[in-house]
């Protein structure tokens, strides 16, 4: 994974979309409320999804946002060269709708917007000689957080994603190429 500080470092021009007003507006249109960037302390923010060993997935989950507002991630496929999917179960813990799953490729180009905080989903296993990268950019209502929440955010990211050097040092890994 490719953290914010990464990629401004090795890719500004990702940045600068991450922030574009175009993107924030049409992401504001579709959700129906104004979003905003997260704070760049907050490496999730705007980074590159790597899947490129056997079996690399992300089990079934919500995503767990510590901000006051509500965060909305964009995923936009980079390179798709698996059987990967983004599995979605829509409705699953709604007793008056019916629960209905999607099994979406994520081709160069496809974007998909959606609160994760609400939408149970998962990244099936890559099989042998697979590769799928995504860049995920996260927006929210309010960009907010108490002082705990903020802790608990960065030891989430510290323990699964990037390391604790990097949310905690002032030092940041090395970018990694593509």
């Amino acid at each position: 994974m490719l953290s914010y500080h990464d990629l401004q470092h090795s890719a500004p021009e990702i940045i600068s979309f991450y922030h574009s007003r175009q993107l924030h507006d049409w992401c504001s249109l579709v959700v129906g409320d104004r979003v905003v960037t997260t704070p760049p302390n907050d490496l999730s923010s705007c980074s590159i999804l790597i899947y490129d060993k056997p079996r690399d997935h992300i089990g079934w989950h919500y995503d767990t946002s510590y901000y006051k507002g509500t965060r909305y991630t964009v995923l936009l496929g980079l390179i798709e060269r698996s059987s990967s999917r983004l599995v979605c179960q829509l409705h699953k813990d709604d007793p008056a709708r019916a629960m209905r799953e999607l099994a979406l490729t994520t081709e160069p180009g496809t974007l998909v917007l959606f609160n994760g905080d609400k939408l149970w989903h998962k990244i099936t296993p890559l099989g042998e000689r697979e590769e799928r990268v995504s860049l995920t950019l996260e927006y929210v209502t309010d960009p907010g957080m108490t002082p705990v929440k903020r802790f608990v955010s960065n030891m989430k990211d510290a323990v699964a994603y990037f390391g604790f050097r990097s949310v905690f040092g002032r030092r940041q890994t090395p970018a990694r190429t593509l």
